[in-house]
């Protein structure tokens, strides 16, 4: 049973990964209710973030350099404004995360320890344990939280629904063991995570479809830049789910991408290794839908050296019988990070009142197309500090009682993910989002356990059908020329919807 006595009114944070502690944390001593379906720090990306974040703080390094990279690598579509504003506050989130409890990597003369990872001109890496960033933060986050009196944990607990009552945001329904219960609150911050579980090949924990994204955009918010997948061109390649990630900032310390040959096949690009990580995935695709297979070759450039500097990469390798200082390691592209989600402000305020979204499932504009490597755990603390200001300074009570609701069923994502695999992956073409809306508008509207996952898919199906052009981490080889002037989309559940339906009326798919 969920027992929320006593809850009821509180701040509500749906999301336990860095983006959604750290606003609990920054909130206190105002009451909150921090909502998670497991424990806190598991299945969560932010945990298995091996690369680190990204703050220009050496001393050949500045914000606008720092600023220059990111709207470089996001392919002319992040909000200028908006990157410079987050990246300019890298040395204070930095800061905060140690007040927490955080011990970053330092250099024997006591200076941040700092590395390089591709599209970044300067080493502005941070790290914590090596290549256990992401784990060594939230286990300093969750002992903060732990110890912090004016939060509550729902552990255990999921979030399906968002009430809403006069346009506004009234309450969230929750689910546990089959029974389901709504938590009053004029207030809420989704925190959910990224929806790489659609897919097939994946670095995200397999449940992260973009509950967050459903749950909003079901209540009136508005989504944007949904079409917009970053897939990272190196997992270990292996018949695991999720894939093992091999962080970027192994190529960052000189390993080169091989095919079976041997061959080095980046060298013509600019950058070759280092590239924005949609052109090497691209890259990586062509060679294995080639019938190639691709390595990532660490044996010249660390050698003996990978195990100390790369020790949680060392051991996933180990465990397949691959030594890293011996043997090119398999790799592959798998769905990583989502640049699009809830469209939000400066202060994370979405469109709809009374609802803040932070973490990967927001679109705050930083990321553009494309993510610049490690800018999305910045990204996290800043836009978390921010939101709990802004909740801070708006405290409202909820003004509906809501009976509790039936209990909606599992979500279904093995209905989706073949669709989502085959038509919006590394490279789209028209005729296959085509078939992609038309598959999963029907599962959209049966409103059965296939319903969220089906409508997530389908808004990144719909905006990538409506972006008729290449950009970013949206590849499309019947329009392969980059847009002119890109922008930035936003659209609503009715437009979504609508767009979908009049696609699925075109002659190609009503004789298909």
């Amino acid at each position: 049973m969920i027992r929320l006595e006593g809850l009821h009114d509180r701040i509500a944070i749906i999301g336990g990964g860095i983006a959604g502690l750290v606003a609990a944390l920054e909130l206190a001593p105002q009451p909150v209710v921090l909502i998670t379906r497991a424990g806190l720090g598991q299945e969560c990306s932010s945990a298995w973030a091996q690369g680190g974040i990204a703050a220009a703080l050496g001393a050949d390094d500045d914000p606008a350099r720092h600023l220059a990279d990111t709207l470089r690598a996001g392919d002319g579509l992040c909000d200028a404004t908006v990157a410079s504003g987050i990246l300019s506050e890298a040395a204070e989130a930095i800061a905060v995360l140690e007040r927490y409890g955080v011990r970053f990597d330092r250099a024997q003369d006591g200076t941040f320890a700092l590395a390089r990872e591709a599209a970044h001109s300067r080493r502005r890496i941070l790290h914590v344990g090596g290549d256990r960033t992401g784990a060594e933060i939230m286990s300093a986050l969750t002992r903060a939280v732990q110890h912090c009196p004016s939060i509550t944990c729902l552990t255990g607990v999921e979030a399906r629904r968002l009430v809403t009552a006069d346009g506004c945001v009234a309450g969230v329904h929750l689910q546990a063991m089959g029974q389901a219960a709504v938590l009053r609150t004029a207030q809420v911050i989704m925190a959910t995570g990224g929806c790489g579980g659609l897919f097939d090949a994946s670095t995200n924990p397999s449940g992260n479809f973009g509950q967050g994204l459903a749950m909003a955009v079901r209540a009136g918010a508005a989504l944007r830049d949904m079409e917009f997948v970053q897939f990272h061109p190196t997992a270990l390649a292996t018949d695991q789910a999720p894939l093992a990630l091999i962080s970027e900032a192994v190529r960052g310390e000189g390993a080169a991408l091989i095919d079976q040959k041997g061959k080095r096949f980046m060298l013509h690009i600019a950058n070759a290794e280092l590239a924005p990580r949609d052109v090497v995935a691209r890259a990586v695709h062509q060679v294995i839908a080639g019938g190639g297979r691709v390595f990532l070759d660490a044996r010249a450039s660390l050698g003996a050296g990978f195990a100390k500097r790369f020790p949680g990469i060392q051991a996933l390798c180990a465990a397949h019988g691959i030594d890293p200082a011996r043997d090119p390691i398999p790799i592959r592209p798998a769905a990583h990070y989502h640049m699009g989600g809830i469209a939000v402000n400066q202060t994370g305020q979405s469109t709809l009142p009374r609802l803040w979204a932070i973490g990967e499932c927001a679109a705050t504009g930083l990321h553009g197309a494309n993510r610049l490597a490690s800018n999305s755990l910045l990204e996290a603390v800043v836009m978390a500090r921010r939101a709990a200001s802004d909740v801070a300074a708006s405290t409202m009570r909820a003004r509906a009682f809501v009976p509790n609701p039936a209990a909606l069923p599992d979500p279904d994502l093995a209905t989706v993910r073949p669709t989502m695999s085959q038509h919006l992956g590394v490279i789209r073409h028209g005729a296959g989002l085509r078939n992609a809306i038309s598959n999963l508008l029907p599962l959209v509207q049966s409103c059965g356990p296939a319903s969220d996952p089906a409508l997530v898919a389908l808004a990144i199906a719909v905006f990538a059908e409506q972006r008729r052009g290449s950009c970013g981490g949206h590849y499309r080889s019947d329009f392969p020329e980059p847009e002119i002037s890109p922008r930035s989309n936003l659209m609503t559940l009715t437009e979504i919807l609508s767009h979908a339906h009049s696609v699925n009326q075109e002659p190609q798919l009503r004789t298909a």
